[in-house]
């Protein structure tokens, strides 16, 4: 079974006298919601910690009041609308290169200020791409708006603000839509947890739990369960690991 793959990578992490970093990006938060309460009652029983990516104008007080009374999350700043502007034929994009550089900085710093007035100390100057695409042009001018980070899926780029990416994504968005095997997402945990060990970094697991069905749920309690009962792993916050990779 691949749960045995990601024990057997995290025993020799404790062999090489490595600690394996986990994080938790889950995406598309906007006001509080059953399944929201659910993903922040599951971290917190396992004192994980969750980086929620949050949509900025579609987001009010209600969030931010809501998670007044939890010290689990942090708040990410996930583009402006969600508004894809790609063409018929493209891959969805908000971040592309389809809009005037400068109106979408704009949006990019509105949101950075909207969601540090409502969350405070909980907002990650962290810019989180819808769909996981952003232009280049767009990235270079993150740090002047008071951007930290980057966090899209896939390997990390040395990019300016550096990237604190995911790399396991719970969901099948191109075939059921629903979780996808856990077989396949402990194998994937392992992988990325042995590259790791390699050359440092931390594992991002990418949720997003408005689609989240029975499997998701299932996985994510096995995986806290496994990964916070070994002392080779630990779930880090996403404020401690951009502090860590900031310039």
């Amino acid at each position: 079974m691949s749960l045995e793959k990601l024990v057997a990578a995290l025993d020799e992490c404790g062999r090489r006298g490595i600690t394996a970093d986990l994080w938790l990006r889950d995406d598309d938060a906007v006001e509080p919601t059953p399944a929201l309460d659910t993903l922040l009652d599951l971290c917190g029983s396992f004192s994980a910690p969750v980086t929620l990516a949050v949509i900025p104008e579609m987001t009010t007080d209600r969030l931010a009041r809501h998670l007044d009374a939890s010290n689990i999350a942090q708040i990410a700043v996930h583009g402006w609308s969600h508004t894809n502007y790609a063409g018929e034929k493209e891959k969805k994009q908000e971040l592309g290169a389809h809009r005037d550089l400068s109106i979408v900085l704009d949006e990019l710093q509105s949101g950075l200020e909207k969601l540090h007035d409502l969350h405070g100390a909980r907002l990650v100057p962290m810019l989180v791409p819808p769909w996981n695409r952003i232009d280049a042009s767009i990235v270079e001018g993150l740090t002047g708006l008071g951007y930290g980070a980057l966090s899209v899926f896939g390997p990390e780029k040395n990019t300016l603000p550096p990237c604190l990416n995911t790399h396991v994504d719970v969901i099948d968005w191109h075939g059921s839509r629903g979780g996808r095997d856990d077989d396949i997402l402990f194998a994937e945990t392992a992988a990325r947890i042995l590259t790791t060990a390699e050359g440092g970094g931390a594992t991002g697991v990418l949720t997003h739990h408005l689609v989240h069905d029975d499997n998701v749920w299932r996985f994510l309690r096995r995986l806290f369960e496994v990964t916070t009962g070994h002392p080779a792993a630990r779930w880090r916050s996403s404020a401690d690991l951009v502090n860590e990779i900031s310039p």
